[in-house]
C-alpha cells in the first residue's frame, strides 16, 4: 500500500516536543522518504504498517500532537504532481534500500 503521512508534533514543551518529535521524523525516515519537513511517502506491506503505526502511536502525545495517514492506491500514486525546488525518489518504482 502506498502511504502519505503528516504529522504536527507540539514543541510549546521544548524539550519533550523536540523529543517526541525526532522520535516520530526517524520512524518515519525509517520506513519511507521526507518529501516535506513533516510529510512522508512510502509505500508499505501490511506488516510494516501495523509496526509503524504501533511505533507513531507510542511516541506522540495524543492531547498536543497528531497524525494523518493517507492511503492511495496506484491510480492516486500515478496522479501526484510535484512543483519547485526539491525533487523526490519515486517510492514505487525506486529502490529504497540502495
Amino acid at each position: 500500500m502506498f502511504l502519505v503521512i503528516t504529522y504536527d508534533v507540539s514543541t510549546a514543551d521544548e524539550r519533550a516536543g523536540a523529543r517526541r518529535l525526532r522520535r516520530v521524523a526517524k520512524a518515519c525516515t525509517s520506513y519511507g522518504v521526507r518529501v516535506q519537513k513533516s510529510v512522508f511517502e512510502m509505500q508499505l506491506g501490511q506488516k510494516e504498517w501495523v509496526e509503524l503505526k504501533a511505533r507513531l502511536l507510542s511516541e506522540i502525545d495524543p492531547l498536543q500532537d497528531s497524525i494523518r495517514v493517507y492511503f492511495l492506491d496506484q491510480t492516486g500514486v500515478g496522479k501526484i504532481e510535484h512543483h519547485g525546488v526539491a525533487t523526490t525518489m519515486n517510492v514505487v518504482d525506486d529502490p529504497l534500500v540502495m
